[in-house]
């Protein structure tokens, strides 16, 4: 049988201003990735989502960006290999304690923003980051763009990686996300969003933008749930994956 995780975004939210319909999206997702309190998130919103979580019996994750809460996370930032390191290592700590005093255990760690998408292609940061998640807790699962240099970074240093897929994204031919700047980069058609993630998931391909296929391993799917029709899509595709034989499960239960 085919095995995929579907993961969301939550706990985004920060004081008075609330981000996502996180109550509704996790009821169709098997993990969540959850803000650290740097690009999004805060002390009262970590409790809050990770108490969610449990409630709904799905995995946990740390999503860790950039300290950019104005930028949310998306503005590129310069940083030293030691300091990309000791971010990540900052904000899996403040979750950890988090989950800690639930009694359960972090699944994964999945960067955010800036911070994942220049990773997936620079080497150096990759490594920091990786390195970073080992050294707090080599069982950890790192998740990142299937195929980009923070996989690979993962796989280096002994960690267990998850290659993520997006249902909604439009591919490069070396395997990138084509920019949200450029037309086509966003996926609309609901159909057409289905018919390339069962084709990830089965067949491990998926149609490039130029009309090229590639090589994807799709190990979990990033769906978001900021808006009503997103939490209808995401229901959509699980649906559709379970008809087609394809088990929804969280990462760690097929990722050793």
């Amino acid at each position: 049988m085919y095995q995929v995780d579907l993961n969301s975004d939550i706990g985004e939210s920060f004081g008075n201003y609330k981000l996502g319909l996180d109550e509704e999206v996790i009821k169709h997702v098997s993990s969540v990735n959850v803000a650290c309190g740097w690009h999004a998130g805060d002390p009262m919103v970590m409790q809050k989502t990770v108490e969610l979580a449990v409630k709904e019996k799905v995995s946990l994750g740390a999503h860790p960006g950039y300290p950019d809460l104005i930028g949310f996370g998306r503005r590129e930032m310069k940083v030293t290999f030691e300091e990309a390191k000791n971010y990540i290592k900052y904000q899996i700590g403040a979750l950890w304690a988090f989950v800690q005093g639930k009694g359960i255990k972090l699944q994964h760690i999945k960067p955010h923003g800036a911070f994942y998408n220049m990773a997936a292609k620079d080497r150096e940061l990759a490594m920091a980051i990786a390195q970073g998640i080992y050294e707090v807790d080599s069982d950890f699962i790192l998740v990142g763009l299937a195929g980009s240099e923070l996989t690979k970074a993962g796989k280096e240093v002994g960690l267990k990686v998850a290659n993520e897929v997006f249902a909604d994204r439009a591919y490069n031919p070396d395997g990138t996300l084509v920019s949200r700047k450029k037309e086509g980069a966003v996926i609309h058609d609901v159909k057409v969003a289905i018919s390339r993630v069962l084709r990830m998931v089965k067949e491990g391909k998926v149609e490039a933008i130029n009309g090229e296929d590639i090589f994807i391993q799709a190990d979990t799917i990033c769906v978001h749930g900021d808006n009503p029709q997103a939490v209808s899509f995401v229901n959509t595709i699980r649906n559709a994956l379970q008809k087609e034989g394809i088990e929804v499960t969280s990462m760690g239960s097929f990722i050793k």
